[in-house]
């Protein structure tokens, strides 16, 4: 029997596909396994380590509130005398301190005080004081009782519980309780230690749930926090939440003296691998564990041996059936795409074939016209970025009276005014001048982002003198944002778009905020204001003009295109990685919102 070359040839493609195929689904299988387990161990350690640092702080800082009682001492005197020593006085203080302490943390639910002078008791349920009350037996509060049983720390946490009235002076409903976990706090004289009084405080688990949240996938993942007495307290699973946590896994952590702080674990209930960590909260030792069952962990492997298999018997086919026709196919598409690389070389950045096929050769087709479309993309660009900028030239040149007579006359305006005990004037002189030479300096297209805040605070300062009390602003930069370098002129126009659409047409006074802070890789502005707004419909049409590359000039376009020509630049400079947000109601103010890649992106250039 005589085997024609095309035989030879698709048992060679078979053999050639099938065993080397085969045998690495089954080594990628095995070594993509392990890869995950030790990435999940990796990253889970590292982000329970972050994590418990956080919880860490935040218990320490809650069970540190009592602390501020002591820098307050009219406070500490209504401790030191009682409440009956000045009722009407004493029990003022004692209002002005609880609120105060109730306010500084929004996760506050309940606060109880207790002044042993007197046995006086006031709680603080949701920001209603309750009238004075005695509380006869306070160390019949388990808690309270161990402080007399000689706990020398100055705060104890009690695990989850279900709130409850202290000394039954809070009236709580039903539907309102919930799950909190409390700090009683024993407050004494300094330096003589004397007993004075109690301070708790019940806090619900919404800021331990966030940070939590952050540490496991829901649904995925079981997660736990526990204290000292294997108390939980906090589960992915919220029936555990308050309860011991008696399993058979945990005692074994709690067993386990290694470095390493990972463990694969089978039983009945659970198998897979859990990462744990502990930590100490008031000198008591607490843990943090996440399980992930097997068949999550390993979900994607098994995923991509079923993607990989069908891959494999797809191209098997096409081998078969493409192995009679690559003979006189081969060379069509590499003449086409010699024809097109002619083409290129001419200039012409166009290519005339849709595809190439699936082989080699068609992704070489396939890369060859994502490279024309780069380059036709990068002419584009710096195109749009040179007429932008011999634009804004031209501008300048237009308004221009030699920048150094205007300043120097500016400068001896405002002298003139200091000489009269004018500071006013020379102060409102300076910021015009600032203004004038900010805008005129065209070396400059990026610039960091404090001098634009700089720049639209001496705008806002002119704003303010001219309509005096009927306008007010705020502006808050953290310290990462200031250094940022953003391009020119993107905060002052969308300040003064707000005058123009959101101030004219109201009484009350105008307020501008503007805000700034780092969020991951970008940059994020917030300007906002209590103009009159637009309509939901009027805001659509905003929104649709940002997507469109021409100009729109109807009457949304005439309001917006302040907003547009900026959005236009951020696309241009971040290659349409910048983004801006528009949120607005009728008669409730208008909110503009940057964000801004906290870095260039390549093939962008400083002009």
């Amino acid at each position: 029997m005589k085997w024609g070359i095309r035989k030879k040839l698709i048992i060679f493609l078979m053999l050639a596909a099938v065993l080397p195929f085969g045998a690495g689904i089954i080594i990628t299988y095995y070594e993509t396994t392990n890869s995950i387990n030790k990435r999940f161990v990796s990253s889970s350690h590292d982000s329970i380590e972050k994590g418990e640092e956080e919880l860490r702080s935040y218990l320490e800082d809650v069970a540190q509130i009592a602390t501020v009682l002591y820098r307050y001492s009219p406070f500490m005197m209504v401790l030191k005398s009682g409440i009956s020593d000045n009722l009407s006085s004493n029990q003022a203080e004692v209002t002005r301190a609880l609120a105060y302490l109730f306010n500084s943390r929004q996760e506050i639910e309940q606060m109880h005080l207790y002044i042993d002078k007197g046995r006086n008791s006031y709680t603080n349920y949701h920001s209603r004081i309750s009238g004075r009350g005695e509380y006869k037996d306070i160390f019949s509060h388990p808690y309270y009782a161990l402080f007399k049983q000689g706990n020398k720390d100055y705060s104890i946490i009690e695990p989850p519980h279900e709130i409850y009235s202290y000394n039954n002076l809070s009236v709580i409903p039903e539907s309102e309780k919930k799950m909190v976990i409390s700090f009683h706090n024993i407050l004494r004289e300094i330096p003589s230690e004397k007993f004075l009084g109690f301070l708790s405080i019940d806090v619900n688990l919404s800021k331990i749930k966030d940070i939590a949240d952050r540490l496991y996938t829901d649904k995925e993942e079981d997660f736990y926090i526990m204290n000292e007495n294997n108390v939980v307290i906090y589960s992915s699973d919220k029936s555990d939440i308050g309860k011991q946590n008696k399993n058979q896994w945990f005692q074994q952590i709690q067993k386990k003296k290694t470095s390493k702080k990972s463990m694969d674990w089978e039983d009945k209930e659970f198998s897979g691998v859990i990462v744990f960590e502990d930590f100490y909260i008031q000198d008591k030792k607490w843990y943090i564990a996440k399980r992930i069952p097997y068949n999550v962990l390993y979900q994607s492997a098994r995923e991509t041996v079923i993607t990989n298999c069908l891959i494999g018997l797809v191209s098997l086919a096409i081998v078969l059936i493409t192995t009679f026709f690559i003979s006189i196919k081969i060379t069509a598409p590499i003449k086409v795409l010699i024809a097109n690389m002619k083409k290129v070389e001419k200039g012409i950045f166009q290519a005339d074939f849709d595809s190439l096929g699936n082989d080699e050769i068609g992704m070489l087709g396939k890369h060859f016209k994502k490279m024309i479309t780069t380059i036709n993309t990068l002419i584009e660009r710096e195109y749009k970025l040179d007429i932008e900028n011999k634009a804004s030239q031209l501008r300048v040149l237009r308004s221009q009276i030699n920048p150094h007579f205007l300043y120097n006359a500016l400068q001896s305006i405002g002298t003139l005014a200091l000489k009269a005990k004018e500071a006013q004037v020379y102060a409102l002189l300076m910021a015009l001048s600032n203004i004038m030479r900010y805008s005129m300096n065209m070396r400059e297209d990026f610039v960091p982002f404090l001098l634009e805040v700089k720049h639209v605070k001496s705008y806002l300062v002119l704003q303010k003198q001219r309509f005096e009390e009927q306008v007010e602003f705020h502006i808050h930069v953290t310290k990462e944002a200031e250094t940022i370098q953003v391009p020119k002129m993107i905060l002052q126009p969308i300040v003064e778009n707000s005058f123009k659409h959101g101030f004219i047409h109201q009484d009350k006074k105008f307020l501008i905020k503007i805000e700034a802070w780092v969020e991951e890789n970008d940059i994020v502005c917030s300007i906002t204001d209590n103009g009159i707004g637009v309509e939901e419909q009027q805001l659509k049409r905003i929104e649709e003009i940002f997507s469109k590359k021409e100009n729109n000039r109807g009457a949304a376009g005439r309001e917006s295109i302040g907003l547009k020509n900026i959005y236009d630049r951020l696309q241009i400079y971040y290659n349409n990685k910048a983004r801006m947000e528009v949120k607005s109601k009728l008669n409730a103010g208008f909110s503009v919102l940057i964000y801004i890649p906290k870095s260039l992106q390549s093939g962008v250039k400083y002009l």
